[in-house]
Parts: structure tokens; sequence; C-alpha cells
């Protein structure tokens, strides 16, 4: 039961961060982010939020700098909204795993178009 419950507040603290992002956070310099993963450790003090952005390298550097800077806010959010004794320290992290999958798969597209070309 001890290891099912950081994945379970994890989860929630998933959802909550993802509506705060969508709903609430009115800062210009926010692009379009997704939140991809949380991991909680195991005393549930600390989170890290891994957020994946669209765009070129300003637009990720503009989006991490705003979630940077409401870091609290964020925090005070998922003290209100999710039910835990101590409310968590909070650091987002860029999540580069989506674009080097569309990398990879780019890749393989055209190793697939050579071959085809090549027979």
């Amino acid at each position: 039961m001890t290891r099912l419950r950081p994945k379970r507040i994890a989860e929630a603290i998933r959802t909550e961060v993802a509506d705060i992002l969508a709903r609430e956070m009115k800062d210009p310099r926010l692009g379009f982010a997704t939140v991809t993963d949380v991991e909680v450790s195991g005393d549930l003090r600390h989170v890290k939020i891994f957020v994946s952005v669209m765009g070129d390298e300003t637009q990720v550097s503009e989006t991490m700098a705003a979630l940077e800077s409401a870091t609290g806010f964020v925090r005070t959010e998922i003290g209100k909204r999710v039910r835990l004794r101590h409310t968590p320290e909070i650091v987002f992290r860029h999540d580069t795993s989506i674009e080097h999958g569309a990398k990879v798969f780019r890749l393989l597209q055209e190793i697939r178009k050579d071959e085809e070309g090549g027979e």
C-alpha cells in the first residue's frame, strides 16, 4: 500500500496541474505546455513536474520561465485541491521525450523512403 500512495498522488497532481495551466494561469509567456509526467518523492515532500512545450527554443525558454515564476501559485493551488498534510515543493522540468520520439519517427520514415527508392 505504501508504494501505491505516491502514484495516486502523482496522478492527482498531474490532473490538477494540467487544469491549472489550462484554466488558471494568465501569463502571456506560457505557451502550449502539456504535463507529461509527475514524480513524487517517497515522503511526499517533493514533486517533479515534467512539461512538454510545443515550439522553438525561445518559446520553450519563455514557457519554462513562466512556470518557474508561477511555482508558488501552482503550489498554493495544489495545496487547496489535493488533500495532503504538507504541500510538496514543486520543480518544473522540460520533457523532451515527445520531441525525441518525433525525431526518431522522421528518421525511420527517411530510412523507409531510401529503402523503397533503392529497390
